[in-house]
């Protein structure tokens, strides 16, 4: 038997070729969203769609607030406002994951696009409907705004169920609440 410690993987991994990293991250990364896929499919065919999207937005409401938390530290990102929040989220296992998306980061505001969605660009070519992943994706992402400030308000402005246009399957908007103007007498 042989005992291998974190270290020695830590060091296996700094010995890949810096032209692979990326591709051996993402690859790990879409394994991740095969299996949840493949446990979202096993549940959806015994217990059906509106269970298996229960279960999914649960599992999704607490990965938001532990990635956020596990981002944050990693990599020291103090900030509570929507650039930070929206920085964070880029690094997330779903946003990094999304292979065309178009992210607008203002003062005051960011948006989240997902232009062609794999997940269900793969469930049409197998001739399944659409996912209505907007409980799931809404769960995720207040979840992981909220570790960052929980007055950035997340509002789904069009994700399946909903019908969207051809050339966007979702977009997501952060904004934080109006904080009341203290008025001196």
């Amino acid at each position: 038997m042989i005992y291998i410690s974190r270290n020695e993987d830590k060091k296996l991994i700094e010995e890949i070729p810096k032209d692979k990293i990326s591709d051996f991250i993402l690859m790990h990364l879409r394994n991740m969203w095969a299996v949840d896929g493949l446990y979202y499919l096993g549940i959806e065919e015994d217990y059906g769609t509106e269970s298996a999207t229960e279960i999914d937005r649960k599992v999704w409401e607490i990965m938001g607030k532990i990635e956020a938390r596990k981002i944050k530290e990693l990599f020291d990102i103090k900030g509570n406002d929507i650039s930070s929040m929206m920085n964070a989220l880029r690094y997330s296992s779903w946003t990094l994951d999304l292979e065309d998306k178009e992210i607008i980061v203002e003062e005051n505001r960011g948006i989240l696009r997902n232009v062609k969605c794999r997940v269900q660009n793969t469930r049409i070519r197998k001739d399944l409907d659409e996912f209505g992943c907007k409980p799931v994706r809404f769960g995720f992402l207040k979840a992981f705004a909220n570790e960052f400030n929980p007055d950035i308000i997340v509002k789904c402005n069009v994700c399946p169920p909903d019908k969207h246009p051809d050339d966007l399957w979702c977009e997501w908007e952060f904004t934080t609440k109006k904080q009341p103007v203290n008025k001196k007498c």
